[in-house]
């Protein structure tokens, strides 16, 4: 039975592949930001006696060395946050924020959890990234940025750990739009301020209606798509470096990146 942990498991993408897991033979540790969600969570999975909850909050040193204590076969880094705004004016303390949680967390939970996993010589590492890594939306360039941070820190150790012949696998999962609720706060939560003082106030009603456009349009409803990737590199024997869904939206993202970057 093989044993893997998911980091910001309260919600969204990742409680659907929990659900598929939970009934394989896989021990389950899920972890939440607050010790409110770890009651839900707890609740939630009362049943389940290969789930087991933990109040992880990814930025704080003590919790994170829980995972000390833990031999993991998988880790699972889901954690994060998004603030929207424009880059020349957004509150450089949201900034440092969203890093912290998207990208410094996570090099820290590697480092954690890596060196078991090089004495076992064997594990896996799979770092959730988004296909705003490669096409970043205007009003998000701060999560963008800590989305393309991820995907270069995932390719990276990949190549390192070639150097010593490891047989850890790195993975990095890069989701389009899906209708989860992450999209919409992260949207909106600009407008706390830019609806008050930016330099883009005359433009609010135009960047409403492109993102009304991405919500009713392009936003996926389904989310079998990525669970079915997510569940892919969890399982796939040798796993490849990059997992992207849907099709469509990495097709666009792809030939974006390619001719008109």
């Amino acid at each position: 039975m093989k044993t893997i942990l998911f980091t910001g498991a309260r919600s969204g993408i990742i409680c659907g592949v929990i659900e598929k897991l939970k009934h394989k033979k896989y021990e389950i540790y899920v972890t939440v930001h607050t010790e409110t969600q770890l009651e839900v969570v707890k609740e939630k999975y009362r049943k389940d006696k290969n789930v087991h909850c933990m109040k992880i909050d990814v930025t704080d040193k003590q919790d994170r060395e829980k995972l000390l204590h833990l031999d993991l076969d998988i880790l699972v880094c889901n954690g994060a946050v998004g603030y929207g705004g424009s880059i020349s004016e957004i509150d450089m303390n949201l900034v440092r924020q969203n890093f912290e949680v998207n990208v410094f967390s996570n090099f820290e939970l590697v480092q954690i959890v890596i060196a078991n996993m090089i004495e076992k010589n064997k594990g896996k590492i799979i770092f959730m990234s988004s296909l705003a890594a490669i096409y970043p939306l205007p009003f998000l360039g701060s999560y963008s940025a800590t989305k393309a941070s991820i995907s270069t820190l995932a390719r990276t150790l990949r190549k390192e750990l070639k150097y010593l012949h490891s047989k850890i696998e790195v993975a990095v999962i890069e989701p389009g739009l899906y209708h989860t609720g992450f999209n919409q706060v992260m949207f909106q939560n600009k407008y706390e301020w830019m609806d008050v003082d930016s330099y883009f106030s005359e433009c609010i009603n135009r960047i409403h209606q492109k993102e009304r456009f991405l919500e009713k349009y392009i936003e996926k409803k389904s989310l079998r798509s990525i669970e079915g990737s997510i569940l892919d590199a969890i399982k796939d024997k040798h796993t490849h470096s990059i997992y992207r869904a849907p099709f469509v939206q990495t097709v666009c993202a792809k030939t974006y990146q390619i001719f008109f970057e």
